[in-house]
């Protein structure tokens, strides 16, 4: 069974005081809900480590601001730092997007794309597909639509047309005048 992630991260222990706001939008260059997680007192940062590089992406005063994309198989985390500034994009390749209890979720695909701003792109999580794959947690559908949508969102990355990624700081504004 895949891991079902919602938007909100009720689950996440690590958030002492958390704040939350979300948006329908419906507009040419995105459709779909986007989320904005406020992380105001978390219990400790987290820390990632890409290579030589390590990232803090969870601390007091960072904001996740997610894109759930109606119709797509991937879903968009753009993590700001206290100051504003992106961190990374986080880029979860899904089953299938949907709503419940009018919190947007996505069922994980296990593959994972992070893009730094830096333009670096970092393909994480190949081992889980090919682990789901041999378990059966996932069929071999759904273990080839995760790797075409992860190429052809790396493809589109680097020829600059993966849109989503243009509007995350003025999705984020939307969004934290909801917070206010």
């Amino acid at each position: 069974m895949l891991k079902r992630r919602f938007g909100d991260r009720s689950d996440w222990k690590r958030i002492r005081k958390r704040e939350y706001a979300q948006s329908y939008v419906d507009k040419e260059e995105f459709t779909g809900y986007i989320t904005l997680l406020n992380l105001v007192h978390v219990t400790k940062p987290l820390w990632v480590k890409y290579d030589d590089k390590s990232v803090c992406i969870v601390d007091d005063g960072y904001m996740w601001l997610q894109h759930f994309p109606i119709g797509k198989n991937y879903s968009v985390t753009t993590m700001f730092d206290a100051n504003g500034e992106v961190i990374q994009w986080y880029i979860d390749i899904c089953k299938e997007i949907g709503v419940e209890n009018n919190i947007p979720w996505w069922d994980d695909l296990f593959l994972d794309i992070i893009v730094l701003p830096t333009g670096e792109i970092i393909q994480q999580d190949e081992d889980e597909l090919e682990a789901a794959l041999k378990n059966g947690l996932v069929d071999q559908d759904s273990y080839n639509l995760a790797w075409t949508q992860a190429n052809k969102i790396k493809n589109s990355i680097m020829e600059e047309s993966f849109g989503v990624l243009n509007y995350s700081k003025v999705h984020k504004e939307l969004l934290t005048e909801l917070l206010r």
